[in-house]
């Protein structure tokens, strides 16, 4: 058994981004690899998750009012 991985950062943080975060689909309403948050932008982490299959965090973080993103550790940076 592979033991889960402990999240990096927690709800209400203040982070980053630390590369442009594009659409991926998830944002039906917008075209496929809009830009949703640019490199540096700031936002706050609304829900942290686990991707089971792969035993990892995501973390959504709203970066505006109307743009709430899924990223990996990887994407972002606490503030």
């Amino acid at each position: 058994m592979i033991d889960p991985v402990i999240p990096k950062y927690q709800w209400g943080q203040q982070v980053r981004a630390l590369q442009p975060l594009l659409n991926d689909g998830s944002y039906p309403n917008r075209p496929p690899e809009a830009l949703l948050a640019a490199e540096g932008m700031q936002g706050e982490i609304v829900q942290v998750g686990m991707h089971v299959d792969l035993n990892t965090p995501i973390y959504l973080v709203e970066f505006a009012a109307d743009c709430v993103v899924g990223c990996l550790e990887t994407e972002i940076a606490p503030l």
